[in-house]
């Protein structure tokens, strides 16, 4: 595959001795960046109360990066659908395409981001009748967000009629998001674009590639499935500084997996320092292995041949280089770095 299109997945990383504001200033050049860089889209994605991820509400962020971009398709990776009512993502998702027309990506994911506790407080009605009416909450936000809007039909025969906006000229692309067969098979069933989320597991992905692109059921908008994928990335000018930016980033990947106790990302000097225990490097190794790290030109490669294993003109880096202690606060240096290295090798 000679062109591959690349594009940026951000969980808005916080680390060490770093402020929430500096973290999303830090974003927002990062998505300056990659809308210089020729980029395709940039995607927040939606996590609650860890320490270490800012992106805890992907719209707030994305109008802020509209500001600051002007190429750049814009979405989110995703909005955990079961924490939000329907028409309040269709709302803010109509008003995003009405300031951004033609740059709004709605990526839909089931889970729900976080633990039960946050899950609860972020839904009064609680989660698993939520997570059970995904199906058709994803048909209601297409609705919502159409020039036509949903038609809500009474008992007694009435009708009512609800718009995510008064006048939409344009509408955002509706992608569904997943690690599983269940959302693969739902998109396929639907028409939908579909982005199987390798960079959180990259088990099953043959298999959900595979329902999807098999069980496809053409749509007005999409006649042909529409997939791309996503992975971790660190590009460095040489293989010893990717595999040190990479530490941090692994061993939280490791504390999450294992059930520790989260903190905010170490910097690489803190990652480089820490002792280490079985558990924990039997984790790292495994997530390095899938993890693409090294040079400009050797990750290239390695997204090149990715896309070409799975049939895909369109990866997502989520650039997940740590920082070193020098380094400002405010400024995505090594994440810039990775987009700036692979760009220019690609």
């Amino acid at each position: 595959m000679s062109d591959t299109a690349l594009s940026v997945l951000d969980l808005v990383p916080v680390r060490t001795g770093q402020t929430s504001a500096e973290a999303i200033a830090a974003s927002l050049a990062l998505a300056e960046t990659a809308d210089r860089l020729g980029y395709r889209r940039y995607w927040f994605a939606e996590h609650h109360n860890m320490p270490s991820v800012a992106s805890t509400t992907p719209p707030v962020l994305i109008a802020a990066a509209a500001t600051r971009t002007t190429r750049l398709r814009l979405g989110s990776g995703g909005v955990m659908l079961p924490n939000h009512a329907p028409l309040i993502v269709a709302e803010q998702f109509a008003a995003l395409e009405a300031i951004a027309p033609g740059r709004i990506d709605l990526g839909l994911g089931r889970a729900p981001g976080s633990d039960p506790v946050i899950t609860q407080l972020l839904r009064g009605s609680g989660t698993t009748s939520d997570v059970e009416q995904f199906p058709r909450h994803v048909q209601d936000i297409a609705a919502l967000l159409s020039g036509e809007g949903a038609n809500l039909r009474f008992t007694s025969g009435g009708e009512y009629t609800v718009r995510a906006t008064p006048a939409a000229h344009s509408t955002p692309d509706v992608w569904l998001l997943g690690s599983s067969d269940y959302s693969a098979q739902l998109a396929a069933s639907n028409g939908l674009p579909y982005v199987f989320a390798n960079h959180f597991s990259g088990h099953g992905l043959e298999r959900a590639l595979d329902l999807y692109r098999t069980g496809y059921r053409p749509s007005e908008e999409h006649p042909e499935p529409r997939t791309f994928l996503t992975v971790n990335a660190v590009a460095a000018p040489t293989q010893e500084e990717a595999e040190a930016r990479a530490l941090p980033q692994l061993r939280m990947m490791a504390r999450l997996r294992l059930n520790q106790p989260l903190s905010v990302l170490e910097t690489v000097e803190q990652a480089a320092a820490a002792p280490t225990d079985p558990a924990t490097d039997e984790v790292v190794q495994a997530a390095r292995s899938r993890w693409f790290a090294g040079t400009g030109e050797s990750v290239a490669a390695e997204v090149r041949a990715f896309a070409d294993r799975y049939g895909v003109e369109e990866v997502m880096l989520s650039p997940v280089a740590g920082a070193y202690e020098s380094e400002p606060k405010a400024v995505p240096s090594g994440r810039a770095q990775t987009l700036e290295l692979i760009a220019a090798a690609l």
